[in-house]
């Protein structure tokens, strides 16, 4: 476990990706306040090539971490369907935002998307409207400023700040 993460004041960037629709959130741990600080999604267009979108994935995330210096990022796991065009698509988009985490010195570690659900709203089948719901009201903003393609990664962030700094939650996710 990151030193940091003893403190009282951890900053979590939770990332659901996606080659055409990142989604990601960040929040700030102070004590047991949980704050956001920023949430949304990198956008690439459908007729962009891959490679295109590789590189926007790369940097909408080099960004987001030299404003906000998270401490850990929590990113969902990769679902593997029978289709492997698509397993292959979605490596692409986990190798750039994970080469951007990696060269930032940011420790990455993988939650399924139960395991943030669980986190957020107690149920880890909740749908993602479900989960906007909840965290509008434990993050104390309106509900119209998660879009839903953010909503899975605020959820891992949580998930992950949670179980970095109260071990009865359960186990880090798996290193990255």
């Amino acid at each position: 476990m990151p030193e940091k993460f003893s403190g009282a004041d951890v900053i979590v960037l939770g990332i659901d990706p996606a080659i055409r629709t990142t989604g990601y959130g960040v929040i700030r741990v102070e004590g047991t306040h949980i704050g956001i600080l920023d949430c949304g999604t990198i956008v690439n267009g459908q007729k962009l090539p891959h490679s295109e979108c590789v590189r926007r994935i790369y940097g909408g995330i080099a960004e987001l971490v030299a404003t906000y210096h998270p401490d850990a990022a929590a990113v969902e796991s990769p679902f593997v369907g029978r289709n492997a065009s698509t397993a292959i698509i979605l490596g692409m988009a986990r190798g750039a935002l994970l080469t951007a985490l990696s060269n930032a010195g940011v420790p990455a570690f993988s939650y399924t998307p139960s395991a943030g659900k669980q986190a957020a709203t107690g149920r880890g089948s909740a749908t993602k409207e479900q989960v906007a719901v909840m965290l509008s009201f434990e993050l104390g903003i309106s509900i119209e400023q998660i879009p839903l393609d953010s909503t899975d990664a605020l959820a891992l962030a949580i998930c992950h700040a949670q179980r970095a700094l109260h071990p009865e939650y359960g186990k880090l996710g798996n290193p990255l």
